[in-house]
């Protein structure tokens, strides 16, 4: 049956694009994927009647459900025949206030997925993220991923763009595949589109309470403009950002459009969002996802925060799976990255983790400060007794690990969790 669905989604789908022919941009990587449809929405949005992925649909029924407009129903066949009968009223009736631009998350979990996808959705520009250590147990090597991600350039319309994460190695070496127009972007020196001079706000007045915020210089061909990001931390954001000023760029919107469109751009749920923790301490929820790569990109956040000894630096880490062959190494290689972080305590959940554990202590923790649990609810437990006032707290995990209930834990006001946190609807509670 979900087969069935599948290439009927797909059919209907197809045909909705060929009737309203919107401008098309695809976005893949390893991580930031959901970060990076966002902040492209907010530039596009400012300007363009524009649709985004909803929720997190980037799969071979979430992009057609997206391209029709609907969430899924699920097991309800009353809600698929709603589903079908909205496809088929697209088609048969001309609906004024369809898209003029998709934002699409695609992404991939083994080989021939992105070959899918980009055969129901032709990209006008094609955006990728960073390219690392994902899914290899059907994958086997990063350089497999790569050349999976690498589909979507290779079938981008001949107009289109290609927007390539500039300091992201695996990524730059796309250009090679590309036979449209590129764009980079980071912070290096030869990316097209470039941040320079940044400023986390905690750096200028020394207070982590008043942690959220960025700032920073967009440079294109010259051309600089100041961007402030009043509501997000970590360098994800940053990235995010550029390559939604990529694609501001790409449809022609000049640099102070695309700076006032990004203020009011946020990172979704489970993000590196600051939440308020029990005891008068700060959480950084990075719940929703875990990969070696942003694992150790937020710890390299977190190393520049100074807590002037008025607080001690945790990381609660759980399993990060899908990663085949690496995992053991994947997890050493985090704990390792711990210590140079700064972190005092760290407390891991799940099997995996343990080697996130074995790494810190191989890194330099001592063992009295590095715990194991098995369950989330343990763990939990375990830190809201320790923790004490003026403590930051990074929570990080894949979503199997569901260390959001960890958060949910340990945050000042759990009963606006559902607002908060990843992964709060009905669908998610048993699990």
């Amino acid at each position: 049956m979900k087969k069935l669905i599948q290439l009927k989604l797909k059919f209907l789908a197809k045909i909705i694009l060929r009737k309203y022919s919107p401008k098309i941009i695809g976005i893949t990587g390893s991580v930031g994927k959901t970060s990076t449809k966002e902040a492209i929405f907010n530039v596009l949005s400012s300007k363009f009647n524009t649709r985004e992925s909803i929720k997190n649909y980037n799969n071979e029924l979430g992009v057609p459900l997206s391209i029709i407009g609907v969430v899924s129903p699920g097991r309800s066949l009353f809600g698929w025949a709603f589903v079908f009968f909205k496809a088929l009223k697209l088609i048969l009736f001309k609906d004024k206030k369809y898209p003029e631009f998709l934002v699409l998350e695609f992404g991939v979990d083994r080989p021939g997925d992105m070959k899918y996808l980009t055969s129901i959705a032709k990209c006008d520009v094609g955006v990728i993220t960073t390219i690392g250590p994902s899914h290899l147990e059907f994958f086997k090597t990063v350089k497999n991923t790569q050349k999976e991600k690498g589909v979507l350039i290779k079938d981008l319309k001949r107009d289109g763009w290609a927007i390539l994460n500039y300091d992201d190695e695996m990524t730059k070496e796309l250009k090679d595949e590309a036979k449209t127009k590129i764009l980079t972007y980071g912070f290096h020196s030869e990316a097209n589109v470039r941040a320079q001079n940044l400023v986390f706000s905690f750096e200028e007045n020394r207070d982590i309470n008043n942690m959220s915020g960025i700032s920073f210089k967009l440079n294109h061909d010259g051309s600089v403009v100041p961007i402030k990001l009043p509501r997000v931390i970590g360098y994800s954001a940053i990235y995010s950002s550029l390559a939604a000023a990529s694609v501001g760029i790409a449809y022609k919107m000049n640099l102070v459009e695309i700076s006032d469109a990004l203020r009011n751009y946020y990172l979704p749920c489970g993000r590196m969002n600051l939440i308020k923790g029990i005891k008068n301490t700060l959480i950084i929820d990075d719940s929703y996802n875990s990969s070696p790569q942003s694992s150790i990109s937020a710890i390299d956040f977190i190393k520049k925060i100074d807590l002037d000894g008025n607080g001690r630096k945790w990381a609660v880490l759980g399993d990060m799976m899908e990663l085949g062959s690496y995992t053991e190494e994947g997890h050493r290689e985090v704990g390792q990255a711990l210590q140079k972080g700064g972190f005092d305590k760290l407390i891991t959940v799940g099997e995996r983790a343990r080697d996130i554990a074995r790494g810190a202590r191989e890194g330099g923790m001592r063992k009295e400060d590095v715990y194991s649990f098995d369950r989330n609810i343990e763990s939990g437990k375990f830190i809201q007794e320790r923790m004490e006032e003026g403590d930051l707290i990074l929570i990080k995990g894949s979503q199997g690990a569901r260390v959001e209930k960890i958060v949910k834990e340990i945050m000042a006001d759990p009963m606006n969790a559902k607002n908060l946190l990843v992964r709060q609807g009905k669908e998610w509670r048993d699990k």
